[in-house]
C-alpha cells in the first residue's frame, strides 16, 4: 500500500504501527519521528508562519478564512508522483492541518483514485479509536492492539494517581490573541487531576477574553500555544508582562505558569498526546505522580 499523510498525528501513527516503508508522501509539520522529515513533502502552508508573530498569523487566517482562500497547498506533481492507494486525513480543524478543502482537491488531482481516511478525535478516547481505524486500514491490527493497551495502561496508571485536592487549571492554545484549549485537553485535565473550567472536552478551541481568564483565576496556567515548543511560547508571552489583569492572577502570583512542548504533546491527537496527560500530572500534582516519567525539557516552570 502506498500512503500519503495529511495529518502529523497519523503520521506519527504509522510509524508506531511498522508502517514506515508505505508512506509515499506527507505534510510539512511531518517532523516526527526524524525519519518522516525524509519522506516527500505534498502540502505545504501558503505562508511562511515561522517569520510571522502569533498574532500576525492569526490575522493572516482569519483573512484566508473569510476570503476563502488557501491556508495550505498541494503540491499536484509531488501527490501524483506519490500515487497513493490510501490518503489519510482530519476532519477535525481546517487551520492546524490540512483540510475538506484539500483532500478534495487531492482526489480530484488523482482521478479519484485513492481511498480516504478521514480522523475527527475529539478526546482521548477517540484518539485511541483512531489509532485502531489507520491499524485497521493499514492491515496492521496487532500491531494497533499493542499500542493502543500500552497508551491506555498509561492514561489509567494517570487517573489512578491518589490526590487530595484539585486545583483550577486553565490551558492557553494561543497568546495574542488568547484562545482557550479545547478538543482532548480539558479531559487531560480532568484526568490528570485538575478542576477545567474554560472549557468543555470535545469542544473546539476558541477565543477569550483576558476577564474571563481573571472570573475563573487559575490556580495553574499551562501556556500551549498551537504547535508551538517552550522558546517560541516564552518569546510570545511578551505581550502579556505588562498587562495588569494577567499579573493579577493566582496563578501568576503564585509562580504557578508553566509552558509546555505543545507541538509535540498536546497540539496534534496521535500516540503522543498520552505523554502530554503524563506531562499535566507532573504539572498539577508533582508529589503523586513522582513514579510517571516524562522526557526532560518537555515541560517549564515560567516564573
Amino acid at each position: 500500500m502506498r500512503i500519503v499523510s495529511f495529518l502529523p498525528s497519523a503520521t506519527e501513527t504509522l510509524y508506531e504501527l511498522g508502517a514506515a516503508r508505505e508512506i509515499v508522501g506527507v505534510t510539512h509539520e511531518c517532523k516526527y519521528p526524524p525519519a518522516a522529515r525524509k519522506k516527500p513533502q505534498v502540502i505545504r502552508p501558503s505562508f511562511d508562519p515561522g517569520s510571522m508573530t502569533g498574532k500576525e498569523i492569526d490575522s493572516k487566517i482569519v483573512e484566508l478564512v473569510r476570503s476563502g482562500g488557501d491556508i495550505y497547498l498541494v503540491d499536484d506533481k509531488a501527490l501524483r508522483r506519490a500515487k497513493p492507494d490510501l490518503i489519510v486525513a482530519q476532519g477535525l480543524c481546517e487551520v492546524c492541518s490540512p483540510f475538506t478543502k484539500e483532500i478534495g482537491r487531492a482526489v480530484r488531482i488523482l482521478g479519484g483514485a485513492p481511498d480516504v481516511l478521514v480522523l475527527d478525535p475529539h478526546d482521548l478516547d477517540d484518539i485511541l479509536v483512531s489509532i485502531m481505524d489507520v491499524a485497521e486500514k493499514v492491515g496492521r491490527v496487532r500491531e494497533g492492539r499493542r499500542l493502543v493497551v500500552s497508551l491506555q495502561k498509561r492514561i489509567d496508571a494517570v487517573r489512578s494517581m491518589k490526590i487530595d485536592d484539585k486545583p483550577r487549571v486553565a490551558c492557553v492554545e494561543w497568546v495574542d490573541p488568547l484562545f482557550t484549549a479545547g478538543h482532548w485537553v480539558p479531559q487531560m485535565v480532568e484526568y490528570a487531576g485538575g478542576i477545567n473550567g474554560m472549557s468543555a472536552a470535545g469542544e473546539q478551541s476558541r477565543r477569550m477574553q483576558i476577564d474571563e481568564l481573571a472570573r475563573f483565576d487559575p490556580d495553574i496556567i499551562v501556556m500551549m500555544p498551537c504547535g508551538y515548543g517552550i522558546k517560541r511560547t516564552l518569546e510570545e508571552m511578551e505581550v502579556l508582562k505588562s498587562n495588569e489583569t494577567w499579573n493579577s492572577l493566582s496563578a501568576v502570583r503564585n509562580k504557578k505558569v508553566y509552558a509546555v512542548e505543545a507541538g509535540s504533546y498536546f497540539s496534534k491527537p496521535g500516540p503522543r498526546t498520552v505523554v502530554g496527560l503524563e506531562i499535566l500530572a507532573k504539572i498539577i500534582h508533582p508529589e503523586a505522580s513522582r513514579k510517571i516519567k516524562v522526557p526532560k525539557g518537555t515541560y517549564r516552570k515560567i516564573y
